[in-house]
């Protein structure tokens, strides 16, 4: 009985499954920006901190784990390929749970979403349209390693620096606001680049065309670097020129660091892309806050 019972498909996915669908170390990029928009809103946070808590929640385990369960979902074929261990081609999430467990955290994002506001609101729906397209056919926008990267850059870090601000200023927020997201967000199209190192084999057989695929690894690292490099360029430019030089060099020092770490991964850059998620890319959202200080200080 107890072998007949082993062998047996399950019914009801695992619990620590579930949590491993939604991907906890994917949450703190977007709850980083949220927290950046919050801060370079120049509002203070007096009387606000219930919208800044349920922000930052729903940036985080929300928003961002619903858009992992449905990767995970879109993705079952090739992660039977790439990482057969994980929670749907395992079987530990049976059926169609993953899909089950995507759509209920739509719904979700969308009812918390409403609680903040038109403009919160708004970037929730916009956040939920985003992470089926990017996954889901007919448009699986992941398979262009020009847009994948890209609308994954926006829903990582320029969509909730867009919402913090939004949120706690009640209205659109400044224009040195958005322009500085907005490059942030572009840079992190190195970042999301970067991250598809991992699943070049099983992209390559299902025709996933990540830049690792089309470029080649080598090429498309390098590609990698100059996206993230020129964003933060111009924003210590940008700093600097609107009167916060001691911010603009921090952000400068800290790029001359990731430089350092870049010709690190440089010599081996399908091994060396997980040490440089470690290490550049946490430089990376240091200058993020950095900036968003540096654009309170200016309202």
């Amino acid at each position: 009985m107890t072998y007949l019972t082993a062998l047996s498909p399950r019914h009801l996915p695992e619990p620590a499954a579930m949590l491993r669908l939604i991907k906890p170390v994917t949450w703190f990029p977007p709850m980083w920006a949220y927290l950046c928009g919050v801060i370079s809103s120049g509002v203070s946070p007096s009387g606000q901190w219930g919208l800044i808590v349920l922000g930052v929640i729903l940036a985080g385990p929300i928003v961002c784990g619903m858009s992992q369960a449905a990767n995970d979902w879109c993705d079952r074929h090739v992660d039977a390929i790439n990482e057969p261990g994980r929670p749907i081609p395992s079987g530990r999430i049976p059926g169609k749970w993953g899909l089950y467990i995507a759509l209920a955290m739509s719904v979700l994002s969308l009812i918390i979403g409403a609680q903040l506001g038109p403009w919160g609101f708004g970037a929730t729906v916009f956040g939920v349209l985003a992470a089926w397209a990017y996954s889901a056919e007919p448009v699986r926008l992941k398979r262009s390693g020009w847009w994948g990267p890209g609308l994954v850059g926006l829903c990582y870090e320029g969509l909730p620096w867009f919402t913090g601000a939004a949120v706690l200023s009640v209205g659109a927020p400044s224009w040195p606001v958005i322009i500085i997201a907005s490059l942030y967000a572009t840079g992190a199209h190195g970042i999301m680049t970067l991250n598809d190192f991992k699943a070049l084999e099983g992209d390559r057989q299902m025709g996933v065309n990540s830049l690792p695929v089309t470029l080649g690894p080598e090429r498309a690292a390098r590609m990698a670097c100059w996206i993230m490099t020129i964003p933060q360029i111009i924003v210590a430019a940008l700093l600097f020129t609107w009167g916060k030089p001691l911010f603009a060099a921090a952000i400068a020092a800290l790029l001359v660091a990731q430089i350092w770490a870049m010709t690190i991964l440089l010599t081996d850059p399908k091994a060396r892309a997980p040490w440089y998620n470690g290490t550049g890319v946490a430089m990376y959202v240091s200058g993020m806050m950095i900036a968003a200080f540096a654009l309170r200080s200016m309202l």
